[in-house]
Parts: C-alpha cells; structure tokens; sequence
C-alpha cells in the first residue's frame, strides 16, 4: 500500500470511528493496512467452531464469523481488497499469539473470563456452553464424582482444566487429572483406555464424537461444571479495532444473520462426514443476543 492510500485510509478510518477514539493509536489496524492482509488464529480439532479440513483448510463457525469481521475491517479502512491468512494455534499459544500480533483475531473456542481479559479483549460471545464429560459409551460414570480415584483427562491451558483442578481438590475425590496438547489426544486417550474421561465444553465434545470413526463409542455425561461465554479474541490495545469488530458482531447478531451461520454449523450436515450435530442454541445465547454486548459477568 502507498503512504499515501494509507494516508487516506486514516483519515476515513478516524472519521468513520467515534471521535474519542480517531486521535488514539491504531496498531492492529495499522498493521492490517500496511501488509494487506488479516491474520486469522484458528483450531486444528474444535469441531465445529474451528477446525481444519483433510486439505489443512480452516473452517467452522467462529471461522465464519471472523471473515464477516474482516469484511467490515476491509470497508472501514476502506481497501479495494483485503486478503485472508490463517494462522493455527493450540490451547496453549493462542492469547501469545494475539498479544505478540502473530495473528489479528482468534477465532476458536476460547471463553471470555476475568483473568484472560487482563491481557486480551473480547467481542460479544457467539456461544455459551459449559465443561461436561466425554466418557466411552459403556462408561458407567455420569458425573464428576464417578471420576473419584480415576484418570480425567484435559487440554492444558482451558478454562475445563483449571475447573477440574479446582473441584477435584475442594472435593478431595482423588482424581488423577492429565493433560492433553489438543482435544484430539484428550480424545485418543480415552479411546486408547489411558483416561476414563475427558473434561471438555460439551459443545466440543460432540463435535469430537461427530467426527470420530465411530461416533457410538462415545457419550456425554454430566452437570455443567462451568458456564463459558465463548469469543472471538483480540488484542485489547487497539480500541478502534475493537470497536469495528463489535459493531460487526452486533450487525451479523441483530441483523439474523448470525443465526444462519449457526444453523450452518449446528442444524446441517458438516464436513468431514456429512453428520448433523442437531444442536439447537440454547435459550442463554438467545437471552445474551437480545441485548448483544461484550461484558460478561465471569
């Protein structure tokens, strides 16, 4: 881009933006304009927010969302073209990812809490879902308490991990807790018998069976554990880039059209075997979108 179509993208950036915020740095979206092109975090197995294809391609729910946002970035900073790069990020690197501006906006799974909004920013949540357990389908455990001097596995860095943690030391019930690099080990280690179960938001975890070579192996049990508002996630030192987001994710939610790419993804077949998940949204996601907002009270 030339200095001087930067210039001018500036300029219509600022006056398209409220006027507290035009005077304020600009770094993602600078950034954004300087290379041409938006850096997409994404999945590898968070079947169907993001996930990868059998062609590595990233696709899912919040993978849609993102490239509805990045449409709006493109007419906000007014390019004739913005491309698309992809950049995969597990559990444990995804916020490095976005405070180090790696990548732009990750678009996966992660839930919106306290402690993670000290260093990142959040939109409004596309999904609230909660940790529950992912067992074999003769498994007679059906809540945490089963887990009593078992194995549970989860993936290192998440909310679930943490929870687990947490009740299995208020509860004493002496569940010996793994970690897993990604949910397609956690998944593999309690198909392989090396965890009786696999703490996971449940949303996830249907996914996972959905995409397993046979899905009736497995069951989902449990309470919720945890209540998780899931967002998109992006760096929390450029205001005006948020605002563009947010104001996305309002138009895409009120407008309806978050509710089609939702049943996309949730009422209708998916790659990569064609399988429905049939989840319908729950009434807490249609109560959070009648007033669509990025405060969360977790």
């Amino acid at each position: 881009m030339t200095c001087r179509r930067l210039w001018l993208a500036a300029c219509l950036l600022g006056a398209w933006l409220s006027p507290a915020l035009g005077a304020e740095a600009h770094p993602v979206l600078d950034r954004i304009a300087q290379r041409g092109h938006i850096v997409i975090a994404h999945r590898e197995s968070s079947v169907p927010l993001s996930y990868v294809d059998a062609k590595g391609q990233a696709l899912g729910y919040a993978v849609d969302l993102c490239l509805r946002i990045a449409e709006a970035v493109r007419k906000a900073l007014d390019l004739k073209s913005l491309g698309v790069q992809y950049h995969l990020v597990t559990p444990a690197n995804r916020m490095a990812a976005i405070i180090e501006g790696q990548a732009d906006l990750e678009c996966g799974s992660t839930t919106n809490n306290a402690e993670r909004r000290k260093s990142v920013a959040f939109t409004v949540p596309h999904y609230i879902t909660g940790a529950r357990y992912l067992v074999r389908a003769d498994s007679p455990i059906d809540d945490l308490n089963g887990f009593g001097g078992k194995r549970l596995v989860s993936t290192k860095g998440t909310t679930p991990m943490r929870a687990i943690d947490q009740a299995n030391r208020e509860r004493l019930l002496r569940i010996t807790i793994l970690e897993a690099a990604d949910h397609a080990q956690a998944l593999q280690m309690v198909e392989q018998g090396q965890a009786d179960g696999f703490a996971m938001d449940d949303v996830l975890l249907y996914g996972l069976i959905a995409s397993a070579p046979d899905p009736s192996r497995f069951k989902v049990v449990g309470k919720f554990l945890t209540i998780e508002p899931l967002a998109i996630m992006l760096s929390k030192d450029d205001p005006a880039f948020k605002q563009i987001v947010d104001a996305e994710m309002r138009r895409l939610i009120l407008s309806g059209e978050a509710q089609r790419i939702y049943d996309k993804w949730f009422m209708r077949p998916i790659p990569p075997k064609g399988q429905n998940l049939n989840v319908p949204m729950s009434y807490l996601l249609k109560d959070f979108w009648k007033y669509p907002t990025d405060q969360v009270p977790f």
